[in-house]
């Protein structure tokens, strides 16, 4: 039990490191919490029209949800682990993501973090809600409708799939809802904004 709470701990300090939010620092941008929608995450960044620095906003937070979740499977191979361990491990990272202890408990929308957990659970499940996104994106360029789409088909592809620890999964997924509330409005109204074609 200790050591499944360390994990957990662990898992969600993690997720609590913010890509935007360093790498702006380490490569002097703005702080991404000043500007645009204030959300420190990779669609933000990307204001500041640095596409490497949001490049790597974005593998930076797909990469702290796999690893938890890569974190908790390691504990796994010492000592015997609940089977829903490692989706539990890759929530607490989304939530640290969403919550920050470093920065004050405001983060961002955990869209690539949710990815990162996804493809290291299950590939396949993170492969198909990746094709889900960039289906839904090719087709209408608006992140968040490719995300709010992809992340409404995934409790059903994971329970397709046979994915273990579909209740986190579950809670994950609505939390993303959630934290796209204003996003939802604006889709509603036919006021959201997407990216042009070049």
């Amino acid at each position: 039990m200790t050591l499944t709470l360390l994990t957990l701990l662990a898992a969600y300090l993690l997720g609590s490191l913010s890509a935007a939010v360093l790498l702006s620092r380490a490569f002097g941008l703005p702080d991404p919490r000043s500007y645009g929608s204030g959300n420190p995450g990779a669609t933000n960044v990307l204001r500041t029209g640095n596409k490497k620095i949001a490049a790597l906003t974005l593998f930076g937070d797909g990469l702290k949800g796999a690893l938890a979740v890569g974190l908790a499977y390691a504990v796994g191979t010492q000592v015997s682990i609940p089977a829903w361990l490692p989706a539990l491990a890759g929530l607490m990272a989304f939530i640290g993501h969403l919550w920050p202890v470093f920065f004050g408990f405001k983060g961002g929308k955990g869209v690539a973090t949710a990815a990162g957990v996804l493809l290291a659970i299950d590939p396949l499940l993170g492969g198909a809600c990746l094709l889900t996104w960039g289906i839904v994106f090719g087709l209408t360029r608006v992140s968040s409708l490719s995300a709010l789409v992809a992340s409404g088909a995934t409790p059903f592809i994971a329970a397709w799939l046979g994915t273990e620890g579909l209740g986190a999964i579950i809670i994950l997924i609505v939390l993303i809802f959630w934290r796209h509330t204003d996003n939802i409005q604006r889709l509603i109204k036919g006021e959201e904004g997407g990216f042009r074609k070049p």
